[in-house]
């Protein structure tokens, strides 16, 4: 079975495009939201975090998402510390998941794939991307934040340049009908790739 990687920027769309690829019958692995599930799971790393940032990472039970948020905007080696606790639970996980499935092909969507040299990990990778003005409006309206504060964010990314450098097929996500119909090109494209190697 081939991993094949699924990253963009922010309010690029990966989330549609790996949900399209879903339709497809692929099985797909959301790195983010598997993340957050297991920062509300599981006991060792709910005490590491609040180890990390003290009581109040943790409201009734729940993390703090907004005090976490606040708290690594600014402070990258708090981020550091807070992805060394729950990256590698995450890997563990969906090391586990992928043997539970039974395709050619899985995709694994995670936002920062590249950031993390985590494409090694992977037999092909998707860059979904779309231009920054689209992405940054897509956020605004989304996420309730201003475009001061989306553009902070996307230039605390990887930049573009370097991700399509890295990347084995590129998706733009601008309008749904064309995205799926590359979604269809790059499905069909994997399978002859495998068929080939």
């Amino acid at each position: 079975m081939k991993i094949v990687g699924l990253t963009g920027g922010i309010g690029s769309g990966k989330t549609t495009v790996a949900k399209l690829f879903a339709e497809l019958g692929i099985p797909t692995y959301i790195a983010d939201e598997e993340a957050k599930t297991l920062m509300n799971t599981s006991s060792t790393i709910k005490r590491e975090i609040s180890a990390l940032f003290g009581d109040q990472a943790y409201t009734d039970g729940s993390l703090n998402r907004p005090f976490i948020a606040n708290a690594i905007f600014n402070d990258t080696g708090l981020l550091k510390q807070m992805n060394s606790i729950v990256h590698p639970r995450v890997g563990r996980h969906f090391k586990e998941w992928v043997q539970q499935q039974n395709a050619l092909y899985v995709i694994k969507e995670n936002a920062i794939l590249f950031e993390h040299g985590e494409e090694k990990n992977c037999d092909f990778t998707i860059l979904v991307t779309a231009p920054e003005n689209i992405r940054i409006s897509r956020v605004v309206k989304r996420d309730n934040k201003t475009e001061a504060q989306v553009k902070a964010i996307i230039n605390n990314q990887l930049p573009e340049g370097v991700k399509r450098l890295k990347a084995t097929y590129i998706i733009e996500n601008t309008a749904l009908d064309k995205t799926r119909t590359q979604v269809l090109d790059v499905h069909h494209k994997l399978l002859n790739a495998m068929k080939t190697s």
